[in-house]
Order: C-alpha cells, then sequence, then structure tokens
C-alpha cells in the first residue's frame, strides 16, 4: 500500500510539473536580441522561410532541456526542421523544451496507470506511453517535411518552365532564380530565397545549390542541381541543360500520374472486399436463406 502510495505522489508531481512546463512551450519565445536579428535577416520575405540556426539560446528550461536532450537528437531535430521549412513559430528551442515536457507528462501518465492497475501490462503500457510521447515532436515534423516535399514535387515542373523560359530570354541564371522565387509561392519559392540569400552572403554558388538538394530530399530536385553544377564547371550551355531537364521533368510527372492511376484499381480491391461485396451477398442471397430455413424448420 505504501508502494502504491508513493507511486501515485511521483506520478502526480511528474504531471505536476510537466504541466507549467508545457505551457512555457508554447507560450515562450526566442530573446529579444535574437528576434530582432532574425527580423533584419529576414526582411522583405515571408516569416514561414525564416532560417534558424541549431545553436540554442534562452533561459534555464531551455539549458535544462539541452542538458537532456542528446547531442544527435538535437542535430536530427534541426535537420528534420530544416526540411519541416522551419516554421517561425517552432524554433528549435521550443522543440526540445517540448519534447522535454511531453516525455514527462508521458511518464507521469504511464505510472497513474501502473499505480491504479500493478501488473506487466500497465509497465508496458506506460514504456510506451513515455516513447510515443518522446517520438511525437520527430513524427510530427517528419510529416510536415512529407508535405513539404510533396508541393515542392508538384510545383518543380512549372517552375522549371518559367526557369527555362527567363533563361533563354535573356537573364541569368540567378536573375532567373529570383525572378521565379519572386512570380511563385509555397515551399519551393521560399528554398529559392534562401539560397539566393546563402549566395549573395558569400557562400560558393555549387555548395548553395547542392545545400538545397539537401534541405528539400527531392530527387528530381537533386538531379537538376547536379546537372547546373556540371554545367558549370564544365561550361555547357545553362539554357540547353534548363530545357533538357524541364523536358525530363514533365516527362517524369506524367509517369508519376500514370502510375498513380494504374495503382487505383488495386486500392479499391480491400474495400471492396471488406465493405461493398459482403452487402450485396446480403441483399441477393439474404431472402433465399430465409426461406431455405423456415421451409427446412
Amino acid at each position: 500500500m505504501d508502494n502504491l502510495n508513493t507511486l501515485i505522489l511521483i506520478a502526480a508531481g511528474c504531471v505536476a510539473i510537466a504541466l507549467p512546463l508545457l505551457a512555457f512551450a508554447f507560450t515562450a519565445r526566442p530573446g529579444v536580441a535574437r528576434q530582432q536579428t532574425l527580423r533584419n535577416l529576414n526582411r522583405g520575405i515571408r516569416a514561414s522561410a525564416a532560417v534558424d540556426g541549431p545553436e540554442l539560446t534562452g533561459g534555464g528550461l531551455i539549458a535544462l532541456a539541452r542538458s537532456l536532450t542528446p547531442i544527435a537528437a538535437i542535430r536530427w531535430l534541426d535537420t528534420l526542421l530544416s526540411r519541416a521549412g522551419r516554421p517561425a513559430a517552432w524554433p528549435l528551442e521550443r522543440v526540445i523544451v517540448a519534447k522535454l515536457v511531453l516525455t514527462a507528462s508521458g511518464i507521469g501518465a504511464g505510472f497513474l496507470l501502473a499505480a491504479t492497475s500493478p501488473g506487466p501490462r500497465m509497465f508496458v503500457l506506460a514504456i510506451a506511453s513515455a516513447t510515443i510521447a518522446w517520438a511525437t515532436p520527430e513524427l510530427l515534423l517528419y510529416s510536415r517535411g512529407q508535405e513539404r516535399r510533396q508541393k515542392i514535387q508538384e510545383q518543380l515542373p512549372d517552375s522549371m518552365d518559367q526557369l527555362t523560359i527567363a533563361v533563354e530570354a535573356g537573364l541569368g541564371f540567378e536573375a532567373a532564380l529570383a525572378h521565379v522565387a519572386r512570380q511563385t509561392t509555397g515551399p519551393l519559392s521560399e528554398e529559392l530565397i534562401r539560397t539566393l540569400q546563402d549566395i549573395q552572403v558569400g557562400r560558393p554558388r555549387q555548395v548553395a545549390y547542392a545545400d538545397l538538394a539537401e534541405r528539400t530530399q527531392v530527387q528530381d530536385l537533386g538531379r537538376f542541381v547536379r546537372a547546373i553544377n556540371q554545367a558549370e564547371t564544365n561550361g555547357i550551355s545553362i539554357a540547353r541543360v534548363l530545357s533538357t531537364q524541364s523536358r525530363e521533368m514533365r516527362i517524369k510527372r506524367r509517369q508519376r500520374a500514370e502510375e498513380k492511376a494504374m495503382q487505383i484499381p488495386v486500392k479499391v480491391i480491400f474495400p471492396l472486399i471488406l465493405f461493398i461485396l459482403p452487402v450485396l451477398f446480403i441483399v441477393v442471397l439474404g431472402p433465399a436463406v430465409i426461406n431455405m430455413i423456415a421451409a427446412f424448420s
């Protein structure tokens, strides 16, 4: 009985500590100086395109979360944030604090479950709840990154057509990139703006293009970046490379559409077997079965 009361008190303490930490995680902001620096760096572009580095700044709670989170986990979270477009409302500090708070809440809920109904099953459930709470930020960021990657994949062929037209009209490659970024909206435009900013602050063009492919994780965009870098290295006409890449991307888009169309019959089979065919059997064979039961009874 004493052990049960102790577990309940520990779980209640974890929940009591986690609730104010969760409130802080949703309301805290980076330092005033850092906010001003970010506003200066990102002046003239949308807030969702802001660049947030992996350095952690803040008060004692952020320092505590930083000390309890492994370095590899922080780097992985920073990578996921980069692929998710670095949402302005969720800087790296807030994600790390939220991860700590969710884990504490999961552990507290697990202790409560184990205390109310002791047993191996509840112990496993407590561990599972803590694990799910620990992995929730990564899952959300990964899902956001996948959605963003899909949007970039859909926007890429049309943007490539605009880029080809701009270069063939006489603009330089970087000027054409800036033109496409201004005339379009969405994650691809934000990534192009960031790449141009990297070039403007002195980053080598090939490195900036390679970082673009690394951030987006889109195969077609990575293939395009490699073709552009090889064209600049070997002195090949950029307009010819763009025309070839644009044609290939249109062909790949049509192939992806045909592939999805071919997958529809396979995906329809399972709902058809599980939900539609049983209802048809009941409607068609139900009266006959009822008559047979009445006749033999």
